[in-house]
């Protein structure tokens, strides 16, 4: 029986109405029980949990400009579900009818204020924007297709660039230029326009020229406005198809949306997936008027945060408890380790830094607004065939949020962020490249030693402080970057040599050296017991790889560790107690001592500095591995463990090279006097020759090879000769 007290205007058929006007009539009809049923559900919804409780209506008033709305409540407000239903199918119509309706409850919610005259009057209604939520799951950008068209779609993807905020006409003011009549025209929302009419209905009066054709004029000042931004939103790096290119789509937002939203966050978004003419592209001039470009009216947005981005962070009860349980076992450290990287064999130390780099330490605000970083940055050095790029795979697909760039094929501004010009509006927009992108995550950088020295200077601010700043084509502004760098890098000869000192091994400068926590120094050492079972560890993994049914629970295994980091990460933010801080202090203390009587004695600076980077690196490792065990004090025993992981690492190879190596007995040392003279005496002053014929011409007079590169390398310490064109030449310096 809904709708016979409507108020409607009925009228019997009459010969100037053409017959069909009744649907019309039936339309108007249903608008009207939409509107009346708006009202209703944001008037009277309460929980079933909490009866007595309007939420919609407290939320309107203490917030008047906008409402959001849950579709689960309209859902389970509505029993015949024609409401929702209503909204899924066509939300351009009914999503202005909603928010009338939260207008007018509004202005039925106040109080009467005094008007100008003094008199008592209903306030104005004003404008509230709706937004609207789901707990549906997104769709995939890929999906989006024509079937989809003006109806409610979710989809989920990183904001990779935001335009400018622009004015955009609700009503805009026509004007006639021969009869100064006034028409009010409304615009269709998002990216449409409005259409004009080409003829002025004013009927001439008898001696008056009638209107031209086009005789409309705009009147801008007498126009309404709303704001309005527009976004290209990229999709998730983890959803995109091996070996395709990420897509993008528009998305235009506007009123109390617009600047809420920062290149480089994640997003899913409501919408409507609506079409517009492009201007200028090449599809209009060809005279293809049918085509239009999609894009998406956005109804409503929720940021992915780094907490619950990928994957549901609502952890289930029974999750949380087994996730307690083990953290509360005795050689739950152990066990972590072990479940990282399990292909690869030994490495026990890296792999327990790969788990505290995964886990991080805390991140911590200072009162005066200074921000100290709690994720850690592990250097692998050394040689081929030692399974560093596969830990760093393993880290890509483990992290909660990872990106992977190889360092040659990366630029800084791919690493930080690059300023692009928009095609259709000619102004520059930011694009955020991988540190970016990666915020809240871990990337990983390969061929670290590849890459440019320029380029490697754009990584120094996003390692320690964690920002990136940009001030390029009129773009001034500051990047989050709160990532954790893992590099992997080759020693500047290809594999690590120990003939030469530390200096030479690790090419690179002691500012980005001292960022990275954590150094380790991975030689291919060949021992006998070891080739033996990395041979047979090898050869397992092999044959093992076809077995389909363990398959199935490494991936449960993978997902498991996912989830327990990140659940760690969200939980758990640990501090230092006393004793392990003074413990700490005094530890650090000595390493400085030592590195002091280490410089003294052989006379050179340690090409790895220790210094109060250092020391904040061993507080940020106890915490990790104190949050690994979900405990919120970092004891002595964490200190302990951090500091061993940092001796064992990055002192080592501070210590690491020639000096240890050259314990000279007179004899040696007799031999190496020889053939310096015998180099001396091949080689003039200032004279070029390749060093792969020196070394043959001595070992021909019956030298031994290594003592001969012994001698080239003492020579190049006290600079009588120096390399060039990649250690290939050398010459002889005065």
């Amino acid at each position: 029986m809904s709708g016979w007290d409507e108020g409607g205007v009925y009228y019997s058929d009459q010969a100037q109405f053409p017959h069909g006007g009744g649907g019309d009539q039936a339309e108007t009809a249903n608008r009207h029980t939409a509107l009346q049923k708006f009202k209703e559900f944001i008037r009277n919804f309460q929980h079933k949990s909490q009866p007595n409780v309007f939420p919609y209506r407290e939320a309107l008033l203490s917030n008047p400009k906008f409402l959001l709305v849950d579709l689960a409540d309209l859902i389970s407000y509505d029993p015949d579900q024609t409401l929702p239903q209503l909204l899924r199918q066509n939300p351009a119509d009914y999503l202005p009818l909603f928010e009338t309706a939260a207008a007018e409850v509004l202005s039925g919610l106040r109080s009467r204020v005094a008007g100008e005259t003094g008199e008592m009057e209903e306030p104005v209604p004003g404008e509230v924007q709706v937004l609207l939520r789901s707990e549906q799951d997104p769709v995939s950008m890929r999906a989006l297709g024509a079937q989809y068209i003006s109806k409610l779609v979710k989809i989920s993807g990183i904001v990779i660039a935001a335009s400018r905020t622009k004015a955009k006409a609700t009503y805009v003011t026509l004007l006639c230029k021969n009869c100064k009549n006034v028409k009010l025209v409304p615009c269709r929302p998002g990216l449409g326009g409005a259409i004009v009419p080409r003829s002025c209905d004013h009927t001439p009066q008898p001696g008056e020229d009638p209107c031209p054709i086009d005789p409309w004029l705009v009147v801008p000042d007498k126009s309404k406005y709303v704001d309005q931004q527009t976004l290209k939103l990229q999709e998730n790096p983890e959803d995109v198809p091996t070996g395709e290119l990420p897509r993008n789509m528009l998305l235009s937002i506007d009123r109390h949306l617009v600047q809420t939203i920062v290149p480089g966050t994640r997003l899913t978004i409501m919408g409507i997936y609506s079409i517009f003419q492009a201007a200028n592209s090449a599809t209009s001039q060809k005279g293809a008027v049918a085509v239009r470009q999609p894009y998406i009216r956005v109804v409503g947005l929720e940021e992915t945060s780094e907490a619950n981005s990928r994957g549901p962070t609502n952890f289930t009860r029974d999750e949380i408890e087994e996730f307690k349980k083990f953290a509360s076992d005795s050689n739950a450290y152990a066990q972590i380790c072990s479940k990282i990287a399990p292909s690869i064999f030994g490495h026990g130390d890296v792999k327990k830094a790969v788990a505290c780099l995964l886990f991080g330490g805390s991140r911590k605000t200072l009162p005066d607004g200074v921000k100290l970083r709690g994720d850690i940055n592990v250097l692998l050095l050394g040689d081929p065939s030692t399974a560093k790029s596969q830990f760093l795979k393993f880290v890509e697909k483990t992290a909660p949020i990872a990106v992977y760039t190889s360092g040659k094929g990366s630029s800084a501004a791919g690493l930080t962020a690059s300023v692009i010009r928009d095609n259709s509006s000619r102004e520059f927009y930011l694009e955020g490249g991988a540190m970016v992108l990666a915020d809240g995550g871990v990337v990983c950088i390969d061929e670290f030693d590849k890459m440019r020295a320029e380029d490697r200077v754009a990584i120094h601010e996003a390692m320690e402080q964690q920002t990136i700043s940009i001030a390029k084509a009129g773009i001034t502004t500051v990047l989050n970057s709160r990532t954790s760098v893992l590099a992997a890098a080759n020693p500047p000869s290809g594999r690590y040599d120990d003939l030469m000192t530390a200096q030479d091994n690790i090419d690179l400068q002691t500012t980005i050296l001292s960022r990275f926590d954590l150094i380790f120094i991975v030689k291919d050492i060949r021992m006998y017991a070891q080739d033996k079972n990395i041979a047979s560890h090898v050869i397992k993994v092999h044959a093992s790889a076809d077995a389909a049914s363990s398959d199935a629970r490494l991936s449960k295994e993978d997902n498991w560790l996912k989830r327990y980091i990140h659940y760690c990460r969200t939980e758990c933010h640990p501090r230092l107690s006393e004793s392990a801080a003074s413990r700490l202090q005094e530890s650090y203390v000595k390493i400085r001592q030592d590195m002091r009587r280490q410089a003294n004695e052989t006379g050179e600076a340690t090409v790895i500095p220790i210094t109060v980077r250092q020391l904040e690196a061993i507080v940020r490792l106890s915490e990790a591995l104190a949050r690994m065990t979900l405990s919120h004090i970092a004891n002595d025993n964490h200190v302990m463990e951090a500091i061993r992981l940092f001796n064992n690492s990055t002192m080592d190879a501070a210590r690491s090279g020639i000096n240890q190596h050259i314990n000279l007995t007179p004899e040696l040392a007799n031999e190496i006097k020889q053939a310096e003279t015998q180099i001396k005496r091949r080689m003039g002053i200032g004279s070029h020759i390749s060093e792969r014929r020196l070394i043959d011409d001595l070992t021909r007079m019956g030298m031994n090879q290594s003592i001969v590169r012994r001698a080239l390398l003492i020579m190049h310490q006290r600079e009588e000769v120096e390399y060039k064109r990649e250690r290939r030449v050398i010459v002889r310096k005065a």
